[in-house]
């Protein structure tokens, strides 16, 4: 049976079969190209980009441009995934026509099949309005890593009744605004698995327990390739910074000492040819 390219009405189903979904943060084409050959459900061109492969300090700084120049490098591999673009900070919060307008860029420019976006009951509108344009929304609660400076840092939320019953209102507003799924980032477990069964469309956890329809990691996390720190909700399926480190060690140690290339790895030269080619340098000469 061939492959089908996943849409929104597949999600949907899995919630409604008890089906859990996997989706992976990636931000180029060779991890777009892996993810879908593992059949990874969704992936997320995340604004994480901009600790993973840009080295900054958060995800505030990055552009539009940024995400937009990942998104198309993403859409390039995965054929078969849901996509959906990480809205960065400022391109949705200034005004309702802006924020209409970068959502559409990331379907129009960078191949995403949605968006996605931070924030509760106070993003409901914005999310509203750009539904009402034809561009579906995956709303994010909880930890929302663009309002960390808000929050005092990377912290747990709804770990009170309040601010628990917070993101149940959170996400039934997001829901009633038109998401199609919601991110529930960093909060308790039975808080999350609440949302979860309160909900009629999926949830995607991150740090966020079992209960929720789906998971996701960020691909380098996940491969052991980021390493300047790990969140406690990440599980390591493989180490490859090592294996990379190793590698390339053992890569400059050939050049050094001049075991590579070998014959192998070189092109030959017909004997006579090699030979006429001297020939002429000792004319030359």
């Amino acid at each position: 049976m061939s492959r089908k390219k996943i849409t929104i009405l597949d999600l949907q189903q899995r919630k409604s079969e008890g089906i859990p979904l996997s989706m992976v943060t990636a931000y180029d084409y060779a991890a777009a190209i892996f993810a879908d050959r593992a059949e990874i459900d969704i992936v997320l061109v995340g604004d994480s980009l901009g600790m993973v492969m840009l080295g900054l300090e958060n995800t505030v700084a990055v552009t539009m441009n940024e995400m937009l120049h990942h998104g198309r490098a993403v859409s390039r591999g995965a054929k078969y995934a849901f996509l959906v673009g990480d809205m960065p900070f400022l391109s949705y919060e200034v005004t309702t026509a802006e924020a209409i307008r970068n959502a559409g860029r990331f379907l129009k420019e960078a191949g995403m099949a949605a968006v996605k976006l931070e924030g509760g009951q106070e993003a409901a509108d914005t999310i509203r309005a750009i539904v009402n344009a034809k561009i579906p929304v995956m709303g994010h609660i909880g930890l929302t890593p663009q309002a960390v400076s808000q929050l005092g840092g990377f912290r747990v939320q709804g770990k009170t009744a309040v601010s628990a019953q917070k993101l149940l209102d959170d996400a039934l507003a997001l829901q009633d605004a038109g998401c199609f799924a919601i991110v529930l980032e960093a909060m308790p477990a039975p808080v999350a698995s609440t949302i979860s069964q309160r909900l009629r469309i999926p949830t995607i956890g991150i740090g966020a327990g079992a209960g929720c329809d789906g998971q996701v990691l960020v691909y380098h996390d996940l491969l052991g390739l980021f390493d300047r720190f790990q969140p406690r909700f990440v599980k390591q399926y493989a180490n490859l910074s090592q294996t990379i480190v190793a590698a390339l060690t053992a890569y400059r140690e050939d050049v050094t000492t001049r075991r590579f290339p070998a014959e192998e790895h070189t092109y030959p030269m017909d004997a006579a040819e090699e030979a006429a080619f001297r020939e002429r340098l000792a004319i030359g000469d």
